[in-house]
């Protein structure tokens, strides 16, 4: 049986027909370990329904009635489940940053529309092989927690947050990580798509929290051009999204303050990657998001 999204599961606005073709050629495959196999489907000593026989235990309320063996029932008069060795799925997490900051653009999209075509796309990866995804909108705390699911169901669940999704509210990248990493009952892969716009030792010390437990985090860094770069040669209001606040500079007078500023962020976030052996993608709005997203998938064709 096909995993492929049907027509009305495909999101007009971020999974598009023609991603679709491309994304056919492409499987997800973190280069990590999961719960001691490679990705896709692997061996694990879970209890689960799968084709080995493990162990019996006893039925507790809430068990199906389908894993009942009825003829352990017939012999000793109470109920008894027989347990078998679980096929397991890789297990990807993915957080989305949603503040007020990712509502920037300049010419083309937004931040946070760049970044939830990206999402879109990897979830109809992860989910074409029947692997499982979560995803959570964050701002200062977890705003929307989508939990892990492989089905077409889950799939639209997914890609309509992604529709309705809006950029508001205060950054709190560290914040929102240290709420969320109780709601992760497996290992897997965590994906963070942000602008990074935050503290990079307080972001890496949340971060840190992940990797301790056994995740592989990645992380993608999205921002426009206009951020790096500053361009203009005309005085202009600047205007701070999450707080509204603005001021007017005259660009060619403060950029290469600026530049030097956004240069030394950039480099502390490579260093606390780097020391921690996390992947960090620096992305760029006006690059086309399949190039980022080789960093996760082989091709299959």
């Amino acid at each position: 049986m096909s995993n492929e999204p049907s027509e009305a599961v495909r999101s007009p606005r971020y999974l598009r027909p023609e991603d679709v073709r491309q994304l056919r050629a492409m499987a997800f495959s973190p280069r990590m370990m999961v719960e001691g196999a490679l990705t896709g489907k692997h061996r694990s000593r879970q209890r689960g329904a799968s084709t080995e026989f493990h162990e019996f235990r006893a039925y507790a309320p809430g068990d199906p009635p389908g894993m009942v063996d009825w003829r352990a029932f017939a012999r000793s008069d109470r109920l008894y489940l027989r347990t078998y060795e679980l096929e397991t799925h890789l297990e990807c997490h993915l957080f989305l940053d949603s503040s007020g900051s990712m509502d920037f653009r300049d010419d083309g999209p937004s931040k946070l529309e760049w970044a939830s075509h990206f999402a879109a796309c990897l979830a109809y990866l992860v989910t074409l092989r029947q692997d499982r995804i979560s995803m959570t909108l964050f701002d200062r705390k977890p705003r929307e927690f989508l939990p892990p699911g492989s089905t077409q169901g889950h799939l639209r669940q997914l890609l309509n947050l992604l529709e309705t999704n809006q950029a508001r509210g205060e950054t709190g990248l560290a914040q929102a990580l240290d709420l969320s990493l109780p709601l992760l009952k497996r290992r897997g892969t965590v994906i963070v798509i942000s602008d990074f716009l935050t503290e990079p030792a307080e972001t890496f010390r949340a971060i840190s929290a992940y990797t301790h437990r056994g995740f592989r985090v990645f992380l993608f860094q999205v921002l426009t051009r206009e951020e790096l770069e500053l361009p203009g040669d005309a005085p202009r209001r600047y205007v701070d999204l999450e707080s509204s606040r603005s001021l007017v500079a005259h660009p060619a007078s403060v950029r290469a303050a600026y530049r030097e500023e956004i240069a030394a962020h950039q480099s502390a976030l490579r260093h606390f990657s780097l020391q921690r052996g996390i992947e960090l993608v620096q992305a760029v709005t006006d690059q086309p998001w399949i190039a980022h997203l080789r960093h996760l998938t082989f091709q299959t064709a």
